[in-house]
């Protein structure tokens, strides 16, 4: 009976209840998409790296190792010789390493030197391969694979030359334009550091470098692309490297010898516990988004009592008849209750289906603009709560 009341009293006053609807909706799909928005931040820098048990560089700090290794920001300290790599690689239940040379740069996107283990065991959100959307992986000295943002922003199609620059500035002066690389391949967006960056073989790095001290090339001593593939191209040392075992159980211990690894001053990070500690250093854009939600639950209840309120004030006449005509008050009290619920049920579901509606249409725009992977599902187990608050 008082649903049918209180329904027939909503179509009744239909214009401010579609108001007052659409005002929960917005309410609900700002705060909803606000909390989604910032779990998904978090959610995408936290898996950067996936399946990854340790990562190996020079003994520096941990979230520096980090930030050069994975995220391609700033330097090393010192470089790993080739020969402590090898023997690192062949200890007892190590399943795969990922070398990674850096130091050079083009246009202002970091050339990563690697092998063709890159392409096959390095994994970044739910322990997702990388693809390629053009091309192959490189198999020659000379080969280059592109992210997929360094291909869109600069316009680079496969088959295209393009020179190496020595150094990590935008704009260098020491180029190694005599040995220019060809794009070979170009990978499908992943939302992670891998979009802004070059790939190129450690055999590449070797041959370019070839002549070089200190940043600039010696006089007499460089060589042509072609005799430079006469030469050994072996590495004499690399920037850092990705290590995955056989068994887990394994990786302290093997984090324990590599720490006090006698041959030079090396360090092995758990790249799960150092994105946790970027990310708590990094944790004012957290809070300054859950900031956000609180004042937008805050406007969207006091926009929702005022209306509730002037509502009431406008069925006075109403109310009074009711009570005439023998509804006690708790009938009355109950069905503006019913009312509300209603009205706020019906802007939950649509202020949802709105952010779901939102989510697909700006999802392709995200991942290809700001390199962001962002879930189109936006019902997670706070999702409940911000729509009942």
């Amino acid at each position: 009976m008082l649903i049918n009341i209180a329904w027939k009293s909503l179509l009744h006053r239909r214009t401010t209840v579609l108001l007052t609807v659409f005002s929960i909706a917005i309410s609900v799909m700002l705060v909803v998409g606000i909390d989604h928005l910032r779990h998904q931040l978090k959610s995408s820098f936290t898996s950067t790296l996936s399946g990854t048990d340790l990562v190996i560089g020079a003994r520096s700090g941990r979230i520096n190792l980090l930030l050069y290794s994975v995220f391609r920001i700033g330097n090393a300290t010192h470089n790993i010789r080739w020969e402590s790599y090898q023997k690192i690689k062949h200890q007892p239940g190590v399943s795969w390493t990922i070398p990674l040379s850096l130091g050079d740069s083009h246009k202002g996107y970091r050339v990563l030197g690697t092998n063709e283990d890159y392409f096959e065991f390095y994994r970044y959100g739910e322990k997702r391969p990388l693809a390629f959307s053009q091309g192959k992986a490189f198999d020659h000295v000379y080969d280059a694979v592109l992210g997929a943002e360094v291909a869109k922003k600069l316009s680079y199609t496969l088959g295209q030359r393009i020179v190496i620059s020595h150094g990590i500035s935008e704009v260098s002066f020491s180029k190694h334009d005599d040995k220019p690389f060809t794009i070979v391949g170009i990978l499908a967006p992943t939302g992670t550091p891998v979009d802004r960056t070059i790939h190129v073989s450690l055999a590449g790095i070797e041959a370019i470098h070839i002549g070089w001290q200190n940043g600039v090339p010696t006089l007499g001593r460089t060589m042509s692309a072609e005799d430079a593939l006469k030469q050994d191209l072996t590495p004499k040392s690399i920037t850092a490297f990705l290590l995955g075992l056989d068994n887990r159980i394994m990786t302290f211990r093997l984090q324990r010898q590599i720490n006090t690894y006698r041959g030079e001053a090396l360090m092995a990070i758990l790249p799960g516990v150092a994105l946790s500690e970027l990310w708590q250093s990094m944790s004012m854009i957290e809070k300054s988004l859950a900031l956000i939600s609180l004042m937008v639950i805050g406007a969207s209840l006091l926009g929702m009592m005022t209306m509730i309120l002037s509502t009431l004030t406008q069925r006075h006449q109403e109310i009074m008849l009711l009570r005439t005509v023998g509804a006690p008050a708790w009938a009355i009290f109950c069905l503006v209750q019913l009312e509300t619920l209603l009205m706020t049920v019906g802007g939950i579901i649509i202020g949802l289906l709105l952010l779901w509606f939102a989510m697909v249409g700006a999802q392709p725009i995200i991942t290809s603009v700001y390199g962001l992977s962002i879930s189109t599902v936006p019902f997670t187990s706070s999702t409940l709560y911000y729509a009942l608050s």
